[in-house]
């Protein structure tokens, strides 16, 4: 639990008089919210240096990893595309397991994207290049070529 749902449950206890399971139980409904945020800082540290990847997360998923009963966020004009890059199964399954990562985790899916763009740039994610394409991100790419 994130030490902010920590600290809420317990200002919860003393400010309402609840029990610490009572208040641990309604910071739960506070908590995907926090943990959306999370994904995002994420992305942003995680690509820093490649700032276009953080525009493409935005445009993939709107920084989801997961759906809110747990299970992996999946793509809704393709099934196959997981997680928060959008990873499809079909296509890149096989060889990230070959690299040890695991595209459902969140650092799984970041890292074979990092991968993906390494050898490929963002060609990967085209489709969705009607919308990151018009990121400051994007502009900048093209201004350093």
């Amino acid at each position: 639990m994130p030490s902010i749902t920590i600290g809420l449950a317990l200002t919860l206890t003393s400010v309402l008089g609840v029990s610490t399971s009572t208040a641990a139980s309604m910071s739960s409904v506070i908590q995907p919210s926090l943990q959306a945020q999370t994904v995002q800082e994420r992305v942003e540290e995680y690509f820093a240096d490649e700032p276009i990847m953080i525009a493409v997360s935005r445009c993939e998923s709107h920084f989801r990893q997961y759906e809110k009963d747990g299970s992996v966020y999946r793509g809704k004009q393709n099934n196959q595309d997981v997680g928060i890059m959008q990873i499809n199964e079909k296509y890149h399954l096989e060889t990230s397991q070959k690299l040890d990562l695991d595209i459902y985790s969140l650092d799984g899916n970041l890292a074979y994207a990092q991968y993906l763009y390494d050898k490929q740039g963002t060609a990967p994610w085209s489709s969705s290049s009607a919308c990151w394409s018009k990121s400051k991100a994007a502009k900048d790419l093209a201004l350093a070529k």
